[in-house]
């Protein structure tokens, strides 16, 4: 498991950055905020092109910040549940501003899609 993150930061986008910076972690964001609570199958169904190991990294990640929660039910087999936190919530609020700004991105490059909305 990685080292906890904890600065120097120059700004708060820098801290920010911290959080969700690398491709997967604003994918799995934007997939647990569209679809609520997911099992780790579902999560990487729904992210097409990710590899389970970088799927585990990033989740841990996401824990370790708080951003995401991770629920261990002990079944046969055993079902393993992810949900954004409050704190998850909050950061996908900050992000839509993002989010917008890259879909008029999208938009004036002309190019494609894989998901309409995020």
């Amino acid at each position: 498991m990685g080292e906890k993150r904890t600065g120097p930061y120059f700004c708060g986008i820098d801290a920010a950055m911290d959080v969700v910076g690398g491709k997967w972690k604003s994918l799995i964001l934007w997939e647990l905020d569209n679809h609520g609570v997911r099992r780790f199958a579902a999560l990487r169904k729904g992210l097409p092109g990710v590899s389970e190991k970088m799927l585990i990294q990033q989740l841990r990640e996401l824990e370790e910040d708080g951003i995401v929660s991770r629920e261990v039910y002990r079944e046969v087999p055993p079902r393993v549940e992810y949900r954004l936190t409050d704190l998850g919530v909050a950061l996908n609020v900050a992000l839509q501003p993002l989010g917008t700004w890259g879909r008029e991105r999208i938009d004036r490059i002309g190019a494609d899609r894989v998901h309409q909305g995020g």
